[in-house]
């Protein structure tokens, strides 16, 4: 059963989440995947609710995310969820013979507004929908910010590379519930 929330009263609670890792999952071609974030902002734009995703060029996520225009943000209310957060963090979706749902044992969740699902583990879903898209300018970053997360002789096709930029998503908030 899922429990309507207004996305401001629990502006708090979303950013404690992002702080410390939640889930954005992604939809296309019949495939659902999930990856953990711990970069991203809530706010108002637009006089819209927005939630701003930072991705990197190479995800599998992101692909998926390219081809729809909508994801969902997956939440923890507790500490239970370490173990999903650390598998979703490291395994990436584009391996064939990885399926996390039935890996780490997620339980996605039929959405209302978007094609993309929730996770039940995770209870604290929003739905959102891109209304605006912005890929990182390498020559706007501080040299410190550049060298520390964007070293150019990192190999980018592994997980935790840090050669490519990150694509910023700016998805507004369609409908906003937990999962109970």
């Amino acid at each position: 059963m899922k429990k309507t929330i207004d996305v401001y009263e629990h502006m708090g609670e979303i950013l404690k989440g992002v702080k410390s890792g939640v889930l954005i999952t992604g939809k296309a071609d019949d495939k659902v995947n999930s990856m953990t974030i711990s970069w991203g902002m809530v706010g108002i734009e637009w006089g819209k609710p927005i939630f701003v995703t930072f991705i990197r060029e190479n995800r599998f996520t992101r692909s998926l995310i390219e081809k729809t225009g909508e994801f969902t943000v997956s939440i923890p209310v507790d500490d239970s969820a370490k173990k999903i957060l650390s598998f979703c963090g490291s395994k990436s979706g584009r391996d064939v013979d990885i399926d996390k749902a039935k890996e780490i044992g997620l339980t996605y969740e039929e959405p209302e507004m978007t094609s993309v699902p929730g996770v039940k583990e995770l209870p604290l879903t929003l739905e959102c929908k891109v209304v605006y898209k912005q890929a990182q300018d390498m020559n706007a970053m501080t040299k410190e910010n550049k060298a520390k997360f964007y070293p150019q002789d990192v190999d980018s096709l592994f997980t935790g590379s840090n050669k490519d930029t990150h694509v910023a998503y700016y998805g507004e908030i369609v409908n906003a519930y937990v999962i109970e």
